[in-house]
């Protein structure tokens, strides 16, 4: 039998898994606490020392890893229009394994780069114009960067008409930098692939190497892209299996939600949507966690009519001020409970679309915005809070999602096959994909085999 083992250094747990390469079969999983205060590496090795003991090969096994250690991938956004290009730039970078952490409309200007500086992004995904259209605002955003000797990393993925005068004004200045194709070729048109393969290859060339997480080389060899990047990959090795996906990984400081859906012609570029909808799709709140976040969840439920405020807002407000909370009542594992389930419920909200009846001239219609997941296949939960809960708990916390949708427009999933990734193996399902793709399908299988709800 021949080895292959996938780590995920995350930002609060290392976990590692073993996997039969001609099989895709799950051999041995660990986890050990992300090693920031010494070296990342020895979560690893401790991880790896566990993996040993199942099996020896494990000393011989190519070694796959991903990283969000250290507060992941961060990522500031430059575009023309708030609602074209900067809307797109967002999209492009949650989709690559991004956290936005700033986001700057009507190009940059000497404020507001020294506004970006104080937001620390780790790249800059640099936009503007349609291809053949306006490119002023995107010279003279690239003109600003030069100028005030910006050093972290940039990606160009605007008007392909100005990327070569672009990329000299950086090249010149001594900016590292890489040239992707527009994101926005033409209004309602969204290409996001070339800039998410620029942002992933600045993710390894600098970020990994600059977050100074280990003394050892092997590290930056090691790593291959950031985690959500690769968590969405496996998705889309999930929607192969079984067809429309969508995962919701319920966090202690945010809820990222996933999917891979085949597009309605009708739903792929929608009427009041300037940037179209995409298959593949990611998006972060970070806003909804079950810790750090505790306290904005109760707000958002209380909202949107799904929780009152009889004891949860204190029961959040113990969990925010300790992280490291568990609970230790029934009544205290209730309060979790509901926690994730408006978490789960209002991500997945936000990350579909909604449906509702106006009227205008032409008297009663539907407008209808966003991403219909109504038809989604399967639904997949991930997350502390549903991997150490019983099934019937996981069941209930997802079950909770299709609460007033139909009512209320929501086009959230409703009659998809419920599941939990038990063992944690998406983010190596989508590590597996590229060089070892039946590996991959047969761990991805594992996550519906052992981890099925029902419906």
């Amino acid at each position: 039998m021949s080895l292959v083992v996938a780590v995920d250094f995350g930002s609060t747990f290392t976990k590692a898994v073993a996997v039969d390469l001609g099989s895709g079969d799950l051999v041995a999983r660990a986890e050990y606490r992300t090693t920031i205060d010494t070296d990342v590496m020895d979560g690893w090795q401790a991880c790896r020392a566990v993996l040993r003991e199942a099996d020896q090969a494990v000393d011989k096994a190519e070694v796959l890893a991903c990283s969000s250690a250290g507060g992941g991938l961060r990522i500031g956004v430059v575009g023309n229009e708030e609602l074209v290009t900067a809307e797109a730039g967002k999209r492009v970078a949650l989709s690559s394994g991004g956290r936005v952490v700033a986001v700057v409309s009507g190009g940059l200007s000497a404020g507001s780069q020294k506004e970006l500086r104080k937001e620390r992004p780790d790249v800059v995904l640099l936009l503007g114009g349609t291809d053949g259209g306006n490119s002023a605002v995107l010279v003279r955003a690239a003109t600003t960067l030069a100028k005030y000797k910006w050093r972290k990393p940039v990606v160009v993925a605007g008007n392909i008409d100005a990327r070569d005068e672009v990329g000299g004004l950086l090249a010149d200045a001594g900016v590292p930098h890489v040239l992707a194709d527009n994101v926005v070729p033409e209004i309602g048109v969204f290409a996001p692939d070339s800039a998410r393969a620029a942002i992933r290859e600045m993710f390894l060339e600098h970020v990994i190497g600059g977050k100074n997480l280990s003394r050892d080389p092997s590290f930056q060899q090691l790593v291959r892209a950031a985690t959500p990047d690769v968590v969405l990959r496996g998705v889309e090795v999930l929607a192969g299996l079984h067809g429309d996906v969508a995962v919701v990984d319920i966090g202690g400081a945010t809820t990222d939600v996933h999917s891979v859906i085949e597009l309605d012609p009708e739903d792929a570029n929608l009427g009041r949507e300037v940037v179209a909808t995409h298959p593949v799709t990611r998006t972060v709140e970070g806003d909804l966690g079950m810790r750090w976040s505790a306290v904005p969840v109760v707000a958002a439920g209380v909202e949107a009519g799904l929780v009152s405020d009889s004891g949860l807002r204190a029961a959040a407000e113990r969990r925010h001020a300790d992280p490291a909370y568990l609970p230790s009542t029934d009544q205290e594992a209730t309060y979790d409970e509901l926690l994730a389930g408006v978490a789960a419920t209002v991500a997945l909200r936000r990350h579909a679309g909604r449906q509702r009846i106006v009227f205008g001239p032409g008297g009663r219609v539907i407008e209808r915005s966003g991403k219909d997941l109504r038809e989604v296949d399967l639904l997949v939960g991930s997350g502390g809070v549903l991997r150490h809960n019983p099934p019937e708990v996981a069941a209930r916390i997802l079950g909770a999602i299709g609460t007033n949708a139909q009512e209320e427009g929501w086009l959230v999933p409703q009659r998809a096959e419920v599941c939990v990734d038990k063992d944690y193996v998406l983010a190596a399902v989508g590590l597996l994909a590229e060089d070892e793709p039946k590996a991959a399908e047969g761990l991805a299988a594992h996550i519906h085999r052992t981890g099925i709800l029902g419906h």
